[in-house]
């Protein structure tokens, strides 16, 4: 089933097949100020340093920008991988090292009745045809100002799904947002997770106010008002996540 996903994105304007990256995004739920600790210890202490090691890098970690008396709070972490096999040989690094192990322990062997978060899911993505490898964003501002905004668009039907993925590469919705300048860092189809068929993405901005301007711009442009109205891409997303984040002081960029 999951290769139908793929028909649509396979080649570029000119024909070309790309080497796509794929990307791993793990999602931490918890509810406690405890929890985050434990969390932003473990993350900034025991994992990147241990993804740095192994040769991983441009890894990101973000905490979602909500009230601070929200219940259910959320941080993702974002790591490239060349391949699924980089995803399947993590697991088996973290396993042998030993400095992991030691900044890792209170993350680690937590007992079960205070753990560092209250669920954690894995989502794994694959690069789009005309977006196949990672970007840096463009950004100066300093962290605490950006705002990172990480968008999931499910679909009724794998069908429809190849429908959207077609609208962002050939369609010319990626080159919209190239033109507009919305610092994407990755655009990418999902292949694993709890919500499919779904596609993600991720731009970037350098403060709220940029944010607000640049989808301004986006809305009024020429492109999307024609695009947006084309009968060929009618009800191709039937649910739609928006997802304004923070990068921690500790993230790549």
């Amino acid at each position: 089933m999951l290769c139908c996903f793929f028909l649509a994105a396979k080649t570029s304007h000119s024909g070309n097949v790309f080497k796509k990256e794929m990307y791993r995004l793990t999602v931490y739920h918890y509810t406690t100020s405890a929890q985050e600790t434990v969390l932003n210890s473990y993350l900034k202490n025991a994992l990147l340093p241990a993804l740095h090691r192994y040769g991983y890098k441009n890894i990101g970690v973000f905490k979602l920008i909500a009230n601070d008396t929200a219940v259910l709070k959320t941080m993702y972490v974002y790591l490239p991988l060349k391949n699924l096999q980089d995803h399947l040989a993590i697991t088996d690094k973290l396993v042998k090292d030993s400095s992991y192990q030691k900044a890792g322990a209170a993350y680690n062997n937590a007992v079960y009745t205070n753990a560092a978060y209250t669920r954690m899911e894995v989502i794994l993505l694959k690069a789009f045809s005309l977006a196949p490898q990672m970007k840096l964003p463009k950004l100066i501002a300093a962290k605490n100002e950006r705002v990172y905004e990480l968008r999931s668009y499910e679909s009724a039907t794998e069908k429809i799904f190849a429908n959207k993925v077609y609208m962002f590469n050939e369609g010319g919705e990626i080159d919209l947002f190239k033109r507009l300048n919305f610092n994407a860092v990755f655009y990418a189809e999902v292949v694993a997770g709890s919500h499919m068929p779904n596609l993600m993405y991720m731009t970037s901005f350098e403060s709220k106010a940029d944010r607000e301007a640049h989808w301004k711009n986006f809305v009024d442009s020429p492109e999307w008002k024609k695009l947006s109205t084309l009968p060929e891409y009618q009800n191709n997303v039937s649910h739609i996540d928006i997802m304004l984040l923070q990068p921690m002081e500790y993230s790549d960029f």
